[in-house]
């Protein structure tokens, strides 16, 4: 007997039960029909032209994503507005679409976790704690030994894939660190956050120029942490093999792919 889309996402929801995403997230089965056969699966960051492309190039039967295509409202899924194009050329592939995103942020072997446990964090627990013991928000640790900022960030470059932007450092480079704050994905909302305030360095993505400078200037003024921006797309691209073996644990008859394309958004850089 082969595995259906239904025992499918019944084991991804067993793994990152939709019930515990944030309320502004979309997670979950966003098209596909319950009964179609699932034999191999992609997995990826997100549901873009490439990806979508990738997994009707291979045969795939679902596409395993981290954001969900359907995040913000839609009143349209025309094809001439990207993501009917691309649900369209799903649907026409009867390959299904499923996105497991804060839900899968939150959990111990999560986006953050993921990266926690890549650069040697002990002692790890959520910046903020979630609805079920050791879920929540981003990770805080420390490292073995302390190391300096600028040892740390080269650590995190050859660690995580390469993308245009690289990684973005604020602080001195002979600063040592020993207690990390990260949080994969966007995380200046927890900027604030006392276990961040508390940190030597808190990592993370897409941080803006007010939160970033206004944090930057509070750590000079009294203590805070040095900050160190990643890709997005690379801070929980990481993820996708641990998601691939525990899938894979629950569903050996399912063959599951680990999608290589860079969905980072940026293409290069002009240096000054």
């Amino acid at each position: 007997m082969g595995t259906t889309l239904r025992e499918f996402n019944a084991a991804v929801e067993r793994l990152w039960p939709v019930e515990f995403a944030e309320q502004w997230d979309a997670p979950g089965l966003l098209s596909g029909s319950p009964g179609d056969d699932v034999d191999r699966v992609l997995l990826a960051v997100d549901a873009v032209a490439t990806t979508v492309e990738q997994a009707v190039g291979i045969g795939a039967d679902v596409l395993l994503v981290h954001h969900p295509l359907l995040l913000r409202g839609v009143t349209t899924v025309a094809e001439d507005t990207y993501k009917g194009a691309l649900l369209a050329k799903l649907i026409r592939s009867r390959c299904s679409l499923i996105a497991a995103h804060t839900n899968a942020d939150i959990v111990d072997d999560g986006t953050s976790a993921v990266l926690a446990d890549g650069l040697g964090l002990i002692d790890q627990q959520p910046i903020v704690p979630g609805a079920r013991p050791g879920t929540g928000l981003g990770r805080v640790g420390r490292l073995p030994e302390p190391v300096s900022l600028g040892a740390l960030a080269l650590a995190l470059g050859e660690m995580l894939p390469a993308t245009a932007t690289g990684v973005r450092v604020g602080g001195d480079f002979e600063q040592p660190v020993s207690r990390i704050a990260l949080c994969g994905g966007a995380g200046d909302s927890l900027l604030g956050e006392a276990a961040v305030r508390a940190s030597d360095v808190y990592i993370t993505s897409d941080l803006r120029h007010h939160p970033a400078s206004e944090s930057r200037e509070q750590s000079l003024l009294a203590t805070g942490p040095a900050l160190i921006d990643v890709s997005h797309w690379a801070s929980e691209w990481l993820w996708l093999e641990t998601a691939a073996r525990q899938l894979a644990d629950a569903l050996p008859e399912v063959e599951f792919v680990v999608s290589d394309l860079r969905t980072d958004p940026w293409d290069f850089v002009v240096t000054q």
